[in-house]
């Protein structure tokens, strides 16, 4: 951290991504994620959700003129060290993003490519996975797609732990700095697979028996983007960033009728001797 008037400065973290009504998902699990790391977070919206724990409703997209002013609200004034992309629908909104971080040049920019939400509801839409491809992934220091993400990304089919190296290869090749093939939606394993091009690292993953898992895609890119701007090497980050996920999905929230979130907020409830 740098040293300001003999205090630790906070990292500075900005999310560009949808946000979830229910606080699970989204800018608002973003922010909770980069609160429980210690950084500041910003937020630019993209969209505006209609969701609950039981799924998404109703999605509208925020005009590209005010995401860009959003944008440059932050940077022409905050220093900013490091940027996570979440979810980014249409094909102007992306090419927009996109032109904003050319201009700006964030060090960090760690993109999670949302895809569909866990209740299936589609949130990006067909025709803007190719801009998303051609635009956000040569910015990426980092992408961290799961399994079905990797297969739209890449055209090539998921459905082993063998098959993981082939589709980080085919992404690193698109332009992303590193890869974090998410292996949750395999049958026999929940491994993760980090990759930059030369170097692949496996984190093994194990499955909590719980229906709380709203916004982990969210949260572990988010920790992700925290980490690295903390000064985490991208291994020990994800290392770091996985065992904060999986705590926060073993204390998941009953809240509503269908999938409740992950507590972004362990660490603190024990301190205040409300968790055990």
């Amino acid at each position: 951290m740098r040293i300001k008037g003999g205090r630790k400065q906070m990292k500075n973290l900005l999310t560009i991504a949808g946000s979830d009504s229910s606080g699970g998902a989204g800018i608002q699990a973003d922010l909770k994620t980069f609160a429980a790391h210690g950084t500041f977070g910003m937020s630019v919206i993209t969209a505006v959700t209609a969701q609950n724990t039981c799924g998404v409703t109703a999605v509208q997209n925020i005009d590209c003129d005010i995401v860009e002013a959003q944008i440059a609200a932050i940077f022409d004034d905050i220093h900013v060290d490091a940027v996570k992309i979440g979810m980014v629908s249409q094909p102007e909104i992306i090419r927009t993003i996109a032109a904003c971080l050319r201009r700006y040049q964030p060090r960090i920019i760690v993109v999670d490519p949302v895809m569909i939400s866990k209740s299936g509801y589609p949130l990006l839409a067909p025709e803007a996975c190719e801009t998303l491809i051609k635009e956000l992934l040569p910015l990426a220091t980092l992408v961290t797609p799961n399994l079905p993400e990797a297969e739209a990304i890449t055209g090539m089919q998921v459905t082993e732990k063998a098959q993981m190296r082939a589709v980080a290869e085919k992404i690193i090749t698109l332009g992303a700095k590193a890869v974090l093939v998410k292996g949750g939606h395999l049958s026999d394993t929940a491994d993760d697979l980090l990759f930059d091009g030369s170097t692949e690292t496996w984190f093994p993953g194990k499955r909590i028996p719980t229906k709380n898992t709203h916004g982990t895609g969210c949260t572990l890119s988010s920790s992700l983007a925290a980490n690295l701007a903390k000064g985490l090497v991208l291994p020990e980050a994800v290392r770091t960033s996985k065992a904060y996920v999986t705590e926060a999905i073993e204390h998941g929230i009953e809240l509503g009728s269908g999938c409740g979130p992950t507590h972004h907020f362990v660490d603190l409830y024990r301190k205040a001797g409300i968790l055990d």
